[in-house]
This record gives C-alpha cells, sequence and structure tokens, in this order.
C-alpha cells in the first residue's frame, strides 16, 4: 500500500506562489515557482531561500554520544568543539555508503545530526541499532522546520528579518559553525557553493519567518534550481553521486574519512582501509561539455574511443551556459584531458576537469 506524501508546514505557502509540486523521498515539494532558470540566478546574484523541511533533523542526548559518533561516522566528531559543525560519512559493514550528513556539536554532550530526506528511516533504524550500547537517546526533531537561506546577500537578509536577539549572533557566525536560541538553530552552511546559512526553527515560526523573507526581497527557490546550483558546486546527491554499494574513495569523499587515531574502529573501516592505496580504485572528476548538449547521469565517458567511466550527475549549468557533469573514471583520465561522452550514440567532445565548476557566483574551472 502506497504512502500518503508528506507536505510542510510551507506547503499551503508554496502552492500559493504558483509552484510546481512534484514528488520527491516521500514528500509533495516544490520544483520551481515559475522559472528554475531564474531561481538559479536570485541565488548566485542575491538571494533565495529553500524550503527543506523534508530533511531529517536527529538528536542524541544521554550516554555517550561522543564514543556513539565515533563508531558511526567515517569522520573525527572528537575535532567537533561547542557550535561545530562537520560533513560526514554514515558507512555501512561493507563501506558503502548509507548516508552524507552534517553532524553539529551543539554543546557538552548534546549533537544534532541533518539528514538526507530519502534515507531518514533507513538512517534512524542504523542509528538505532548501535545507540543502546552507549546508552544514547536518538530523537527525530519533527517538530521543527528546516529553510536554507543561499546567497551573497544572505546575510544582510538574514539579519534583517531574524528576531533580534539572533540577528547580531547570526552575523557573526563563522563557516560551518551552529547557534542556538530561543529554540531556534542556526548553522552557516549550505549546498549551493554560496554564503548562506540553513535555518532549523520551531513549526509554529515557519511560516511568519518565511512571508519575512519574501517580503525582504529573497526569492523562493525549488528543487530544481538546488539541484542546478549543486551540481555547479561540485557536490554530491545522494542517489545519483552516492549510494550504499559506493566507495567514497572512488566518489571523491576519501577527504572526509579520518584514518587516525589508527585504533578509531568506526563502522566500513576494516572494508575500506584494502582500498585506500590500491591503483585500481577509481576516482571523480568534473566534466564540461566543449559543444553544445546535455550530460546526463549514466551516460558513458570515453577516451581515445575507449569507455573509461560513467557519469553519475549531469545537467545544464545556468551560469556557465554549458553541459557539465560529476563522473567516476579510470585514473589515468587526467583533468584537462580531452574526452568524449556517448549522449544517445552521439560521441560529444569535453574536457575534464576539477570540481566545482562554479564557486562563490563565478567559473571556478581548473584543470
Amino acid at each position: 500500500m502506497n504512502k500518503k506524501p508528506h507536505q510542510t508546514i510551507l506547503y499551503d505557502r508554496h502552492v500559493g506562489l504558483g509552484a510546481r509540486i512534484t514528488p520527491f523521498s516521500g514528500w509533495e515539494m516544490p520544483l520551481h515557482y515559475g522559472s528554475q532558470i531564474q531561481e538559479h540566478h536570485a541565488v548566485r546574484r542575491s538571494c533565495g531561500v529553500f524550503d527543506v523541511s523534508h530533511m531529517g533533523i536527529v538528536d542524541l542526548t544521554g550516554g555517550d554520544p561522543l564514543g556513539f559518533l565515533q563508531l558511526m561516522l567515517a569522520c573525527d566528531p572528537e575535532r567537533l568543539h561547542d557550535g561545530g559543525g562537520q560533513y560526514g560519512l554514515l558507512l555501512n559493514d561493507h563501506g558503502g555508503v548509507t548516508d552524507d550528513l552534517i553532524a553539529y556539536r551543539l554543546a557538552g554532550d548534546r549533537f544534532c545530526l541533518v539528514i538526507n530526506a530519502g534515507n531518514r528511516e533507513k538512517d534512524l533504524a542504523w542509528l538505532r541499532i548501535h545507540a543502546p550500547a552507549f546508552k544514547v537517546t536518538v530523537s527525530e526533531r519533527t517538530d521543527l522546520a528546516m529553510l536554507a537561506v543561499q546567497g551573497p546577500l544572505s546575510t544582510r537578509r538574514m539579519t534583517e528579518t531574524l528576531p533580534e536577539e539572533l540577528a547580531e549572533a547570526v552575523s557573526a557566525l563563522p563557516g560551518f559553525h551552529i547557534l542556538e536560541r530561543r529554540g531556534w538553530r542556526v548553522a552557516r552552511t549550505g549546498y549551493t557553493g554560496e554564503e548562506g546559512y540553513e535555518v532549523m526553527l520551531p513549526l509554529r515560526e515557519a511560516v511568519t519567518f518565511w512571508d519575512r523573507l519574501l517580503h525582504a526581497g529573497v526569492a523562493a527557490a525549488g528543487l530544481g534550481a538546488r539541484d542546478t546550483l549543486r551540481l555547479e558546486a561540485g557536490l554530491s546527491l545522494y542517489g545519483r553521486d552516492l549510494h550504499d554499494k559506493g566507495n567514497p574513495l572512488e566518489c571523491g569523499l576519501g577527504w572526509t574519512i579520518a584514518w587516525d587515531p589508527p585504533q578509531r574502529k568506526f563502522i566500513g573501516r576494516p572494508a575500506l582501509e584494502p582500498l585506500r592505496h590500491d591503483p585500481a580504485v577509481k576516482k571523480r572528476i568534473g566534466l564540461i561539455l566543449e559543444e553544445k548538449g546535455v550530460l546526463r547521469d549514466q551516460q558513458t565517458v570515453l577516451l581515445d574511443a575507449t569507455p573509461v567511466g560513467v557519469i553519475t550527475s549531469g545537467g545544464y549549468s545556468p551560469t556557465l551556459e554549458r553541459g557539465i557533469a560529476l563522473a567516476i573514471v579510470e585514473r589515468h583520465l587526467q583533468p584537462g584531458s580531452a574526452c568524449q561522452v556517448d549522449v544517445r550514440g552521439r560521441l560529444l567532445n569535453a574536457r575534464a576537469v576539477r570540481p566545482p565548476f562554479v564557486r562563490f557566483g563565478k567559473s571556478a574551472l581548473r584543470d
């Protein structure tokens, strides 16, 4: 029996703005509000807001949450100080990626995880299998909404619209840090390659804050722009670039793994250790088309007419006005090399580059 899709607290606001609603990870979410391209440019050039209340917010309390996270995450949460955030991977026993997430240390032994919407049930079950050994309580915060305010004017718009007691503290917040006031959590993080914030706030206050942002000139942006922005920023999407049978070393996320201290036995480590220096492990690169066309996931990448890899995420870059993609390829395909992509039987010319493609509104292309 199919489950009825969830709706965020802002669903009626999206419909009122004329959003095209689409199913996404069990939720009815806005794809765009009329023009995905305009929403993309608004974030790159000024400021946009995304309703990301479908994401999972998970609190870890009681017992030994730090010891628990040292087992569960491939990054090292011991490096987190109060108010710090860290991007990391939740792995399975085979070293595959169960999810990518952000872990925050709110204060002392209070931790928070932000997980992907499509993985929330799987993640919660995996966490709860291991939590009892550390006497940790895993609580999903369904009482909180989440908005992402992104773009070069995001700090200005946030300080104009936040409650007064939050505004000053938020303007001084460093990147990848979080603050907590009056039931709100504001993190200086995002998924667009721009300056920005992710705001977790009580459901009862979400509609008012959304309205204040739009009144201040912030553009409502949907899932379509979110995807083109994250692709330009070279950021991974779970289900395409990452999955539970994928190797994080070949997905360009080896940098997230804390191998030291060697005695830390995080889940997935025994499976990954033999691959650390294996020359057969593939790698992630970026691709940019040298001619007109559209790149899509699962298209084959060729070097000298020989298949060397596959695209995991592809699309059109509104900022660069060209086709771009992320791909997993054989190690001998080097950045700067010319290659081809099989697009419906046609071999289109492309160039391998190092992601990101765009950073802070400008081209970041480099070989």
